[in-house]
């Protein structure tokens, strides 16, 4: 198990980002949480197996119906103790 923080810029807020996140690591069985950052960016903290990770961070460039992801940004974390996949508000 690996864990990683990811930082997606563009239009990613007010367009359903995080639930559609939460769904593709729910789907993917990865854990974790994502939320909105005051910048207008959304932080995505993924903890799971290489290959879950790896084709969660190809989802995020995607994104939902209505989000122009710009730029996708990551770097290893700390195993946290996640049980599931959370949105924070």
């Amino acid at each position: 198990m690996i864990a990683r923080i990811y930082i997606v810029r563009g239009t990613v807020q007010g367009v359903g980002y995080r639930y559609f996140v939460q769904q593709v690591a729910r789907e993917l069985g990865v854990n974790g949480t994502v939320r909105n950052l005051r910048d207008g960016s959304v932080e995505v903290v993924a903890v799971g197996h290489e290959r879950h990770l790896s084709e969660l961070a190809g989802r995020l460039h995607i994104g939902p119906y209505g989000a122009e992801v710009r730029e996708v940004e990551f770097n290893d974390a700390e195993l946290g103790e996640h049980r599931s996949f959370e949105v924070v508000r």
